[in-house]
This record gives C-alpha cells, sequence and structure tokens, in this order.
C-alpha cells in the first residue's frame, strides 16, 4: 500500500504536473470560499430568524448540508431560509458529490494506478538470460511459438509498446516487456547481446524500422522476418534481416506438394543433414491393400516406413500396418534410396492421372503460390476465385463462387484427383471441405488452417490433410533457432537428435524397443562422422553415439521422459 507521501511523489512525476496542481489548487479554493460564504449567510440568515449559533456551529450545518448528510438538528423556518438550505444542498452536490470525486480520481488516483501498472509491466529482462527469443508482435503465432518454446525449455520475451496491451498480455502468463520497438535502449534492455533470434512479423515498414533498430545495437544476433510483398524481400535484407521469408508463399507451396495422385514419387517434405524425410501416397499404386510387412520396401528400396497418415492422423506402423487408398507413407532414407522407391512405384499411374487438372478453391495469396508451385511442377490445376480481377490473369483461373457446383463442375471438379482449399477464413473451409466431401467422397481434400484449434474441425469435415499457418511458421523459425537438432515436418510430426543415455551404451537397437516404448522411431544413428541412416535393428549403440528420431509431439515428449540423457534435458 503506497503511502500519501508517495501518492504525491507519484502525482509530481507526471509530465502535466503543473497544470494539474494548478486546476485542483483552484477547486480547494472555490470550495474553501464557498465554505466560507454558507457559513457567514447561515449566521446572517440564523439572526433574521432571532436564533444566533456558533461559528463552529455555522461550519458544522454548511458541511453537513453539502454533503447531503443533513441531520436535521439544525433547520430554518423562514421562506429564505430554506431556499438558502436549497442552494446549499445543490451546490454540495454539484460540488461535493461529483466534482470532488473526479477531481479526487483524475489528479490521485488516476495516476497512482498508471504508476502501479507501469510497475508491473517489466521494462527489462532479468540481467540472468540468455539463449532467449524476442517477439515484436504478438498474434495466433506467436502463441503458438510460445507454447511450443515452452516445451524445449526456452526463453522468450514479447515486446510490446502499449502499456495496456502489454499488462494484458502479462495478466495472461506471458513474458511481456514495455518499451518503444524504434528505441535502440529497448533493445539493450532486453539483452540483445545474448538473444538467440529476434522475430519480427510486423507489417514490411515496420518491420524494417525495428531491423534497423536492432542492427544498431548488435550487428550479429539472428533476425526473422516476414515479407507481406515481393518488393520488400530485398528492403528487409539491405535493413540486416538474416532470413526474410514468406509464409504465406511456402504455406501454398507446402499445400501444393501435398497433392496426391497427380504424382506417386516420393514427395521430400524435410532434410536432417544426410537423411531424407518423404511422403508417398499408396493410391493407385501396388502397395495398396498390402501390409508393411508384405511391401518388403527395405530390401526393394532401402528406405524404412516410420510413419502413416490416415485420415488426417499420424501412427507409428506396425508389420501388419494395412496400406489402404487412402494411406499416405512417411519413407526416412537417402536420396539413392528414394530414388529406388520412386523407380519400385512406376509412372504410368502419373500420365493417367495428370489428365484430370487440380482445383484450387481460393486465388489469394496462399492460393497463388499453389497455382505458381503446380505450374512449375507441370500439373494442370484450375483457381476458383470470386474477385474478376484476379480471375482474369489467367485463363486456367474460374470466376466464380466456390459453393456453387456449377462453377465446380465448370473446373472440372468429378474428374480432379485433389481440391486445395486456400481461403484465409477457417468457417468458409470448413464449410467447402464438408461440401466437396459429399460431392466426391474419393477426392483428396488438403485445408489450409489460420488457426490451430480449427484443424481437428477440419479433419472431422472431411479433410484429408491440414496445414496450419501458424505451425508452419513455427517449425520454420524452431528448425532455424536449433539446425540439424529438431526438425518440424508437418501438424505433430517432428524430427530430433539427442545424445545417447548411458544405459543405453552396449545394447542393441533392437533390444531395447525404443517404438513400443515411446512411439518414436530411430531413423539414424550418428556415430562420430558417420551418419548410419535406417540402421540395422541389431546395431549395438556405443558411447557418444546420437541418436535421430521421429514421432509425434506426444511421443517425443515421452522419449524424453524415458530415455534422454541427463546432459539433453534442457535444450
Amino acid at each position: 500500500m503506497k503511502t500519501m507521501a508517495t501518492q504525491l511523489a507519484l502525482l509530481m512525476r507526471l509530465g502535466q504536473r503543473r497544470s494539474n496542481m494548478r486546476l485542483l489548487v483552484r477547486f480547494s479554493i472555490v470550495l474553501i470560499l464557498f465554505f466560507g460564504v454558507y457559513s457567514v449567510l447561515f449566521h446572517m440568515l440564523m439572526l433574521y430568524e432571532g436564533r444566533q449559533y456558533s461559528w463552529i456551529t455555522g461550519f458544522y450545518w454548511t458541511l453537513t448540508t453539502m454533503s447531503t448528510l443533513g441531520f436535521g438538528d439544525i433547520t430554518f423556518t423562514s421562506d429564505m431560509g430554506r431556499f438558502f438550505s436549497v442552494v446549499v444542498l445543490l451546490s454540495g452536490i454539484i460540488f461535493l458529490l461529483i466534482m470532488l470525486p473526479f477531481t479526487f480520481i483524475q489528479f490521485f488516483y488516476a495516476p497512482w494506478l498508471e504508476e502501479q501498472n507501469k510497475a508491473r509491466a517489466p521494462r527489462a529482462v532479468p540481467e540472468s538470460i540468455s539463449g532467449h527469443l524476442i517477439f515484436t508482435h504478438f498474434d495466433a503465432v506467436t502463441v503458438n511459438l510460445v507454447q511450443k518454446l515452452g516445451q524445449y525449455g526456452i526463453d522468450y520475451v514479447i515486446l510490446n509498446a502499449e502499456l495496456q496491451n502489454a499488462l494484458d498480455l502479462h495478466d495472461q502468463g506471458y513474458q511481456v516487456v514495455v518499451g518503444d520497438l524504434d528505441d535502440p535502449e529497448t533493445y539493450r534492455r532486453l539483452n540483445i547481446d545474448r538473444a538467440a533470434m529476434v522475430v519480427v512479423m510486423n507489417d514490411d515498414v515496420a518491420s524494417t524500422n525495428i531491423i534497423f533498430t536492432i542492427r544498431e545495437t548488435n550487428a550479429g544476433v539472428v533476425i526473422v522476418t516476414n515479407a507481406d510483398a515481393d518488393d520488400s524481400l530485398d528492403i528487409l535484407a539491405l535493413a540486416g534481416s538474416t532470413h526474410v521469408l514468406q509464409f504465406t508463399k511456402m504455406l501454398g507451396q507446402a499445400l501444393a506438394r501435398r497433392v496426391h495422385g497427380v504424382s506417386m514419387k516420393a514427395n521430400v517434405v524435410g532434410r536432417f543433414d544426410q537423411l531424407l524425410i518423404a511422403e508417398a501416397p499408396a493410391m493407385r499404386t501396388w502397395l495398396q491393400g498390402k501390409t508393411l510387412a508384405e511391401s518388403r520396401l527395405r530390401e526393394v528400396a532401402g528406405v524404412t516406413v516410420v510413419g502413416i497418415w490416415e485420415q488426417g492422423q499420424f501412427r507409428i506402423p506396425g508389420p501388419q500396418s494395412q496400406i489402404g487408398e487412402s494411406t499416405v507413407l512417411v519413407l526416412a532414407g537417402t536420396e539413392a534410396q528414394l530414388d529406388r522407391f520412386d523407380r519400385s512405384i512406376g509412372g504410368s499411374t502419373e500420365e493417367a492421372a495428370n489428365n484430370a487438372p487440380v482445383i484450387v478453391l481460393g486465388g489469394g495469396r496462399v492460393g497463388m503460390a499453389v497455382a505458381d508451385t503446380l505450374r512449375a511442377r507441370e500439373i494442370d490445376f484450375r483457381v476458383v476465385e470470386k474477385k474478376t480481377g484476379i480471375a482474369s490473369l489467367d485463363p486456367r483461373f474460374i470466376q466464380g463462387s466456390a459453393a456453387d457446383l456449377d462453377v465446380l463442375v465448370k473446373a472440372g471438379f468429378h474428374e480432379t484427383p485433389s481440391v486445395i482449399i486456400t481461403t484465409h477464413d477457417d468457417n468458409l473451409n470448413i464449410y467447402l471441405t464438408i461440401y466437396c466431401r459429399r460431392l466426391r467422397p474419393d477426392v483428396q481434400i488438403i485445408s489450409r488452417a489460420s488457426l490451430d484449434r480449427n484443424i481437428n474441425t477440419l479433419h472431422r469435415a472431411g479433410a484429408n490433410l491440414v496445414m496450419s499457418f501458424s505451425s508452419l511458421v513455427t517449425a520454420t523459425i524452431l528448425n532455424l533457432l536449433h539446425p540439424q537438432k529438431m526438425l518440424m515436418l508437418s501438424e505433430g510430426l517432428n524430427v530430433f537428435r539427442t545424445a545417447l543415455n548411458p544405459k543405453l551404451e552396449n545394447r542393441a537397437l533392437l533390444n531395447i524397443q525404443i517404438r513400443e516404448n515411446t512411439g518414436c522411431s530411430v531413423v539414424a544413428v550418428k556415430r562420430r562422422d558417420e551418419l548410419i541412416i535406417n540402421p540395422d535393428p541389431a546395431i549395438v549403440l556405443e558411447h557418444g553415439d546420437e541418436l535421430v528420431l521421429i514421432g509425434s509431439a506426444g511421443s517425443e515428449k515421452m522419449f524424453v521422459e524415458k530415455y534422454a540423457a541427463p546432459v539433453q534435458a534442457s535444450p
């Protein structure tokens, strides 16, 4: 609790303290004059009525009447006295019940509350903090990133220039600091020299100023920036950004790469040193209808099936896992092994599938990126877009509503192998997913999600694959933060490297049963300078080995709890 002296000291520190004090003194003088004048008039009117009271009694009557307490022990009997009482009462209501509380709030309580709020919102990070991430913008992407950083024990701080916004975030449990985004001193108070990365997701113009300001204080910190416009790529790089990325384009490219039924080849979705992680659809291949053991893929191509996507759900396969029409295999192997896999699949189905165009619903930035990627892969496509200006850019763009069946038929909906839904409105994406699934139960539906909470809803609506913008950004930034340490591939699928726990040394990989106990698959063993990809289950682990594993977020957590080396407990 602040003392009155402290409150007055806080008041005196305000920028407009002189003006405020003048107003406060004027109000006090007016109030004292009213008390004095009313007390004198009280005595005069009482003498007029033939009564006499002391000056203390006069002040007492004036105060009780103006404050509307009105004890009633002293009253006037004449009309003039009663009229005077009404005047005193009304002026008391105005001055004591309206103006006085307002004055107190304006000049005492509000400044005190503001100083209290400023004291609650940190202005700097602890001196001991290091290896942390600094965010200059807060949105749904930041929320997702913060949650992931918490899983890996990585510190962060959110910089916010607005005091109230910062307090709201602080009350929600976020690590936040108040400061101007274009003030070099702000970043010094954030320990910029010991920060691991700064993530700048503001608009292009503001980001340029922020990056330039950061470079004034530190020339070496890693800065990751999003560029909304193509023209901003060079400008942001010149300002000093280490990595300038266009996440909307990256999302469009990722959506286009997931198209199945157009190319049966394995699609590389991640690289971990010499290890490649790829996805391959089983639709219309010799794999369809077989179990994993019957496919003998390890003997045929040398690749290892480390996971299976089935109707949007990732699971670790077993020897008797059935490969169906909608199954997507997650493969681990070298480039040569994946080439052998592609040759084993053959290209006869590809030509048949290429006759029907892929349909893209939405011609925004993500939709345009999908179209550009499909065009580069020489895959025929149709884009359905409401706006006539966008629809006139290319003969393969069709103007109309995606909910109009005639428009979809014109785009080749009944023959298309895949529909990609790219709008930024999750409600519309859910609506279109249900609509397309009802019209074509067999078509592959790939949808974009702006918010992570709608991913499961889109899967339930019928989407085969959902890609989230915030998850894409999170995966990219984490991969840049710890290259060759962890790799997020897609929703809920991570590749990570960990030192070998001493209790696993001199034991065969087969006997440890990591997959059975945790759900993670060992895809490589790093031994000195050699990366042993898809190691033989009989391999004996040695001191100094590192394991490269793949699994869901839950599987990774289980592995860390059960097998992680003590030194790797906190990244």
